[in-house]
């Protein structure tokens, strides 16, 4: 691919897409020209179309997969090679949305004391106590903690739009108990081993699966569950959707909407139909 490669990365560089964004639309762009072997530029639109029926047909790709290639292919040509028409009917697949499964307070409670690791839990705590993404806590540094405003400065978080979200005061204590044990040299508050690095995200993914290991919780758990745990919860103590929205940094209304699918208290307080009907639901008697 040579110079095309080296143009799309300089292009997604001046874009401003995100480091990894990056990387993933290289990566997927890389595959699309080593299965034809030739240059992209040369491609016809059935061409093209007939990679993706590979991916989908051949490969059992999943759905998000051929969504990053679809998304990844329509950058080459429309910004890159300047040939829009030649993606202009490439399809998106649907995505399934399932439902996540939400910790309830009290095994939220169990699994962040079931993390060995102080530093690990300071980390899911602070997932869990500001909604933030698992990549978003791992890149704090000790600037973005603000205790006399009660806030953290989420930066360049998706889409690259920095947020603010609440300081909790557990948290706080927290986060001053982990500054006394570990004493970060740098400005990241939380680093990696090796210096001007940050906390690998597997490390954090791995101490959380030992947790749920140890006291034998069953759910789907992932460190972005707390996240979900977090607005699920504001949700339920009758905080605003909309201020929901903005903590989680969500673009549209309707991805915070979903929290009200699996929010047991607003569905278990919402009467049924059924309960204005009178009708004998005890069976014939003996």
């Amino acid at each position: 691919m040579g110079t095309i490669h080296d143009r799309m990365a300089e292009d997604l560089r001046l874009k401003n897409y995100a480091p990894g964004t990056q990387a993933q639309y290289l990566r997927c762009v890389d595959r699309f020209v080593a299965f034809f072997d030739r240059t992209p530029a040369r491609l016809s639109p059935a061409n093209i179309r007939s990679f993706f029926v590979h991916l989908t047909d051949k490969e059992k790709a999943p759905p998000t997969r051929v969504k990053m290639h679809v998304a990844s292919v329509r950058f080459l040509y429309k910004v890159t090679l300047r040939r829009p028409k030649a993606v202009a009917n490439l399809l998106l697949p649907k995505v399934p949305h399932p439902l996540p499964d939400i910790l309830s307070r009290t095994e939220v409670e169990r699994v962040l004391d079931a993390v060995d690791s102080f530093k690990h839990r300071v980390i899911l705590m602070t997932a869990y106590g500001a909604g933030m993404r698992i990549g978003e806590a791992c890149a704090l540094t000790t600037a973005d903690i603000d205790s006399k405003r009660m806030v953290i400065h989420v930066r360049k978080a998706k889409r690259r739009r920095d947020r603010y979200v609440m300081l909790s005061p557990v948290l706080l204590n927290a986060l001053r108990e982990y500054w006394r044990q570990f004493r970060p040299s740098g400005a990241e508050l939380f680093p990696g081993d090796k210096p001007n690095t940050l906390i690998s995200h597997n490390a954090v993914r791995k101490a959380l699966k030992q947790a749920l290991k140890k006291i034998g919780i069953k759910k789907r758990v992932t460190p972005h569950s707390l996240r979900h745990a977090f607005a699920t919860h504001l949700l339920e103590d009758g905080a605003d959707i909309r201020v929901i929205q903005e903590l989680l940094g969500h673009g549209s209304i309707r991805s915070t909407a979903r929290y009200t699918h699996v929010s047991t208290k607003l569905i278990t307080q919402t009467p049924s139909p059924l309960d204005r009907v009178s009708v004998n639901g005890g069976g014939k008697s003996a």
